[in-house]
């Protein structure tokens, strides 16, 4: 046993896309419940630090660390089977930036930590759900989910019919 602390890296997803703006409209999209069912499922988003974050009907729970509007939005990730009451992995974060680029609105997005397993599927998933926010910010009608979901397994060497557990 080492007594001294130790310098570890953490594996993480990021994303960067540009969306029309303004900013705030963005926000909207990111965090208001008559939004999210459009690209990212319903849920809920408690609008302050410390608010419940329930996702995909409770797929995803977490809690509000970072509320920023219309800047910066932060929450813990934790995924959850249907009936689970506890999650059977580590919680990680979810960090979205967003800043203003003349008439454009810059989004980064930061997952993180994401074991080794999900790496992939996890840069998927978030491509997926970036697609899906592109198209309803732009006034579009998103493609259903699987149509994306194909394309970015794909994309990242992901077999859909054998997803890591």
């Amino acid at each position: 046993m080492n007594p001294d602390g130790q310098f570890k890296k953490v594996a993480m997803v990021q994303f960067e896309r540009l969306l029309p703006g303004p900013i705030e409209r963005v926000w909207t999209f990111l965090t208001d419940p008559k939004r999210l069912p459009g690209w990212f499922g319903d849920g809920t988003i408690e609008p302050r630090p410390g608010g419940a974050v329930n996702l995909m009907s409770g797929h995803v729970r977490g809690i509000v660390t970072q509320w920023q509007p219309p800047r910066r939005l932060t929450y813990t990730w934790n995924v959850f089977g249907p009936g689970d009451t506890e999650s059977p992995y580590p919680e990680s974060y979810l960090t979205i930036w967003l800043a203003p680029r003349g008439s454009e609105v810059a989004l980064t997005l930061t997952h993180l930590p994401v074991l080794e397993r999900f790496e992939k599927q996890n840069a998927m998933g978030w491509h997926t759900f970036l697609d899906m926010l592109g198209a309803a910010v732009r006034g579009e009608a998103p493609e259903p989910r699987q149509v994306y979901m194909q394309r970015n397994a794909a994309r990242y060497g992901v077999d859909l019919a054998n997803l890591a557990r």
